[in-house]
């Protein structure tokens, strides 16, 4: 499989941040002290190992990767859902440290997850090549899905600020869009 030149430099920068996603998991599992967070990471990732490696297949074999991106299912929030919270703890850069606390190894990680999902979307819009395009798609799913997971971890923390909209602003936009009735536009011009 020959990669067009946008392909290959969008490739390059995707395993330049693969790279980097790694390294950062590597420093997190050390790090974290609660257990969920260290076991929701460390089942985490073999994906983001298999994700780099495929990506490593398309760099060097014109055939591309024979493997299929292991994307984890959307975790379902049952009985989890997050407290939404009127105060959350304030949270202040330190310019000096040794080691990451939780709530910034959770933050990083989510952040990280999703610049790379950001990354893996726009690289399948640009991709002509099928395979690799269908790669990049479930390298977004799997970004997302644990993405959620760990926004969700955060929410129940009370890390991640969650705010209900406003019962006017949902009344307002559900009276500004209203549905199209046609299940068939198309038909409307035979």
């Amino acid at each position: 499989m020959r990669l067009a030149s946008h392909e290959a430099h969008e490739l390059n920068e995707l395993l330049l941040s693969c790279t980097n996603s790694i390294q950062c998991m590597a420093l997190f599992l050390n790090q974290a002290t609660d257990p969920e967070l260290r076991d929701m990471i460390a089942r985490q990732y073999p994906a983001h190992i298999q994700d780099y490696n495929m990506k490593v297949e398309f760099a060097k074999q014109a055939t591309g990767s024979a493997d299929k991106l292991n994307v984890p299912e959307l975790q379902q929030i049952q009985g989890n859902v997050p407290n939404f919270q009127q105060q959350y703890p304030a949270v202040q850069p330190q310019v000096k440290l040794s080691q990451l606390d939780d709530r910034s190894i959770a933050t990083s990680y989510l952040l990280t997850l999703k610049r790379a999902g950001r990354e893996y979307a726009w690289a399948a819009f640009e991709c002509s090549t099928p395979q690799l395009r269908l790669f990049l798609e479930d390298a977004f799913k799997m970004c997302s899905h644990q993405a959620f997971e760990v926004w969700n971890y955060m929410a129940r923390k009370g890390w991640y600020p969650v705010a209900i909209a406003q019962r006017n602003v949902m009344q307002a936009m559900g009276q500004t869009f209203q549905p199209v009735p046609y299940q068939q536009p198309a038909a409307v011009y035979q």
